[in-house]
């Protein structure tokens, strides 16, 4: 019988830095072979990513991306997972797509922050205040024991209020702020996931020394992070393959010559072999997650092994 594995039954036996480790291993396998599909308009938008990784297997995820659900009082992405075995192809288990991009997503964005920011880090700016804002926040309190302040910005200030409130009823120190600008300028991490279509984090208001962790932008219309800011950092992704050609943050300065090809220093492949990443205490380190199909099949494969 085929496993059908929910967010609810599965979460709470998921732990960041096992899903840390996952992303680690699955990196030291051979690299895989991606396909990205988006059909329909851009605000309701069906998403398909599928892998193959020899070793770990196949997988697709379908998802269905629309903007307006929100105020529909309904999840904006919907879909599921399939994972498959890797030496017979047998379907290993059908995956709620919440609980695999949910693990991905900040998982991928905290190793990318435990390989580029500094460790002496202590205030964390998380912009935007949906459901992966809440997974970055508590991905980073687990995996950053030192962060001594959390602030949290979003568009709308009272849906950040009301995620701060929520996320002190649990015992974390978290603020919601109003002025940006201020927040960035006194961050050593600022993480984004927002759904930005135009740059509203400009790289005049960051220190040296900070970490920018990009998540929002998925489309190849969408922006996060303004010219200035991608020109004074060293940049980093989690795969060129899936976010230089595919995602706005990087496809539209590339196609503007605001940067080139070659400012992007590195990915996980390089990072973990140890190339690249931060050469000093000054840098700005930008990481943008990408999030692509192999960083899914290898929570994938972690979160059904997990669940047996």
């Amino acid at each position: 019988m085929i496993r059908q594995i929910t967010y609810q039954e599965a979460r709470e036996r998921l732990f960041w830095a096992e899903a840390v480790e996952a992303l680690k291993q699955g990196h030291r396998a051979a690299r895989p072979e991606i396909d990205d599909t988006f059909l329909g308009p851009a605000d309701k938008t069906l998403l398909n990513r599928s892998c193959f990784i020899p070793g770990i297997g196949y997988g697709a995820k379908a998802v269905t991306v629309f903007d307006g659900n929100a105020a529909r009082g309904l999840d904006t992405v919907q879909g599921a997972m399939l994972y498959f075995a890797p030496d017979d192809g047998r379907l290993q288990a059908i995956i709620e797509s919440r609980l695999v991009t949910e693990i991905k997503t900040a998982s991928d964005s905290v190793l990318g922050a435990l390989l580029l920011a500094r460790r002496d880090s202590r205030n964390l700016l998380v912009c935007g205040a949906g459901k992966v804002a809440a997974s970055l926040i508590d991905a980073y309190t687990a995996l950053f024991p030192g962060l001594e302040r959390i602030s949290l910005w979003n568009r709308t200030h009272d849906k950040a209020r009301a995620l701060a409130g929520a996320c002190e009823a649990r015992g974390l120190n978290v603020a919601a702020v109003s002025d940006l600008e201020a927040a960035a300028r006194s961050a050593d991490i600022i993480a984004s996931a927002t759904m930005a279509r135009t740059p509203f984090l400009r790289g005049e208001w960051i220190a040296p020394g900070t970490h920018v962790d990009l998540i929002g932008a998925f489309k190849a219309d969408m922006r996060e992070a303004d010219d200035t800011l991608l020109q004074k950092a060293r940049l980093f992704v989690d795969s060129r393959e899936t976010t230089l050609g595919h995602i706005g943050e990087l496809k539209i300065p590339l196609a503007a010559g605001v940067i080139a090809e070659e400012d992007v220093l590195g990915d996980f492949y390089d990072l973990l072999s140890g190339r690249g990443g931060r050469q000093n205490e000054a840098d700005i380190t930008l990481f943008k997650n990408g999030g692509g199909a192999h960083l899914d099949l290898m929570i994938a494969r972690y979160i059904a092994d997990t669940t047996r």
